[in-house]
């Protein structure tokens, strides 16, 4: 196992933060991505806003009961000495409905002195696409 990416961030330590965000949240396992979050984490997601380990994983598996075959894309957007500011970009499945979608959106997030994300703050939006419209499988 690697060791944690910590702050003070550089442009090469923030991109690997990004990276492995990425990687993380791309197994859709919540007790996995919720290891990158301090125990009492503090998050906006759209118009939900929860705190800790345990509300973000009760979260993401109703995220990805719901969003299915979900593929993300993060980039680096900015960074300062513990935040990072990342453009995203995923499509799902709707469960309900069958339908392909695309979500854009951007994230705020700031972390602890052992690299562990205190607070992410998420806006995004969606919007309806066909299959064949796919840039991520």
């Amino acid at each position: 196992m690697s060791s944690p990416i910590k702050p003070p961030f550089t442009e090469e330590t923030a991109r690997a933060k990004v990276k492995a965000a990425e990687n993380a949240w791309n197994t859709r396992d919540p007790e996995i991505v919720a290891l990158a979050y301090t125990p009492d984490s503090e998050w906006r997601n759209r118009t939900e806003f929860f705190k800790g380990r345990e509300a973000i994983k009760e979260f993401l598996r109703r995220k990805w009961a719901k969003e299915l075959d979900y593929k993300l894309m993060k980039e680096l957007w900015c960074y300062t000495d513990n935040r990072i500011s990342v453009r995203f970009e995923y499509e799902w499945r709707d469960a309900d409905t069958d339908q392909w979608m695309r979500t854009h959106g951007n994230e705020h997030w700031e972390f602890d002195d052992e690299g562990l994300m205190r607070r992410r703050d998420m806006s995004a939006n969606d919007y309806p696409i066909d299959k064949s419209e796919r840039r991520y499988s």
